[in-house]
């Protein structure tokens, strides 16, 4: 079946605006797609957080929303659904990811100067571990990194390099290991169930926390159902709960893989860990039976966990995700492959080979594919890991991304190809697109407001 297993219901209207007014709008934003109103954008591929469209069964339940402050009804159809899933019983619900990394690592990181390895953290991952006066480590399997090798399970972590690290430094330098499930800055690429068996050996080994960074959970499981030979008669949810059985807790923003706007999660096996963050929720979030969310949301969300698992939608969101990658492979333009879950990656240092990290090629190939197409895409490369926060030096990344991030349920495949057509021309004059200098940068996540100029031409 290669039909949407939805209709439409509804619709928004959209426009590209004229080329001359994309380049007065780019200029009025620093040549930052980040601070381009939404209206002036055709396309929007930015993200996949919170972006998607919500189901019929999901806006009925919005409307059953329990608004009380303290023992809400939605907040226990929520926990209900999230230990049906995750078999954790102890959940603690935060207005989106970054409210569960701000509960979560203040508390697990006992002192400044610990460690939290991971596959590859994402941006405010990272930044919330070092704002904790800890230190993100990545050790990302070596296929991660060559775009172009077929290995499936690039969001793999480097099982022996954990090893290794663990062994230099002493586990009680460690204040957790965290897999990212699927692995975004690989890529979208998943983590196998194999990979994952091993790095939880080893946090048992050592005494060491597990958790799963599980946005793109259900996404990661269809994943491993359709690569993992071993893994293809079982359903995600089946294969998802392996995941979760595997560490001591997880971390959900729920604007990915719970198909709602806004809203995440902490969710926890153990009570004493439990106890230890439930106060980190009340004060920084709200109470314990609404944190960050509102009744009718936590009830829209009960329903989309559900929903994220079905067969039938992963099949349709994988397909849309994909087919766009292979358009664009077709026509010679480079991308992490294979395909993953969530979106298409642009090997836009492959691309724009004249272009130095330092200039950050996945920017400057966001802005040209703006003012080309009107498309918002965002750089996953050396501007996103932004600076040591010791020495202030430039971190590189190991690929210079473009990342084409699909919202779930919300545009069709002719929207895709004008986006293949636009990158496809952006690349036609690639030689001649110039790379960008910073003028303005903070100094935490400065992806998100940083303003630049272009850079001299070469």
């Amino acid at each position: 079946m290669k039909g949407e297993p939805f209709r439409i219901k509804m619709v928004e209207p959209i426009r590209r605006i004229p080329a001359e007014e994309r380049a007065r709008r780019l200029d009025e934003a620093g040549l930052n797609v980040f601070l381009l109103r939404s209206e002036d954008v055709y396309v929007d591929l930015l993200t996949d957080s919170g972006t998607g469209a919500m189901s019929d069964r999901q806006w009925a339940a919005l409307m059953t929303g329990d608004e009380a402050y303290a023992g809400s009804r939605s907040f226990h159809t929520l926990r209900e659904a999230v230990e049906s899933i995750t078999g954790y019983p102890y959940v603690l619900p935060t207005h989106q990811g970054r409210g569960a990394e701000r509960v979560v690592f203040p508390e697990i990181i006992a002192r400044p100067g610990q460690y939290v390895l991971g596959n590859i953290h994402f941006d405010t991952t990272r930044a919330h571990i070092e704002l904790a006066g800890g230190r993100a480590v990545d050790l990302p399997t070596p296929e991660a990194a060559d775009t172009s090798s077929p290995f499936p399970f690039k969001g793999n972590m480097d099982v022996e390099a954990l090893r290794a690290f663990i062994d230099e430094h002493g586990a009680g330098s460690v204040a957790a290991i965290v897999l990212t499930v699927t692995c975004n800055s690989a890529g979208g690429l998943p983590v196998s169930l194999e990979n994952a068996r091993a790095v939880a050996a080893v946090a048992r080994e050592h005494g060491i926390l597990l958790l799963l960074d599980a946005a793109r959970y259900a996404e990661n499981a269809y994943l491993v159902r359709e690569w993992d030979p071993g893994q293809s008669g079982r359903s995600p949810r089946e294969i998802a709960r392996d995941f979760f059985d595997l560490a001591d807790g997880c971390l959900m923003s729920a604007k990915k893989d719970g198909l709602v706007n806004i809203g995440g999660f902490v969710a926890v096996r153990d009570e004493e860990l439990y106890l230890r963050l439930a106060p980190r929720v009340v004060a920084f979030e709200g109470f314990l039976t609404y944190g960050g969310m509102n009744g009718r949301d936590m009830a829209a969300l009960a329903v989309g966990l559900q929903e994220a698992l079905e067969v039938e939608y992963l099949e349709q969101r994988i397909r849309q995700v994909r087919r766009l990658g292979e358009r664009l492979r077709a026509e010679g333009v480079p991308i992490q492959y294979p395909v993953g879950g969530h979106a298409v990656f642009v090997d836009a240092g492959r691309m724009l080979p004249h272009i130095p990290p330092e200039e950050f090629p996945g920017a400057a190939l966001a802005a040209e594919l703006y003012l080309e197409g009107g498309v918002r895409a965002v750089e996953v490369g050396t501007l996103m890991m932004g600076r040591d926060p010791e020495t202030g030096v430039e971190r590189r990344a190991p690929v210079e991304f473009l990342r084409l991030a699909v919202p779930r349920r919300t545009y069709t495949d002719n929207h895709l190809d004008d986006v293949a057509e636009a990158l496809v021309n952006v690349q036609r004059r690639a030689p001649r697109v110039r790379g960008l200098r910073l003028t303005y940068e903070p100094k935490v996540l400065r992806h998100f407001l940083a303003r630049f100029e272009w850079a001299a031409e070469r």
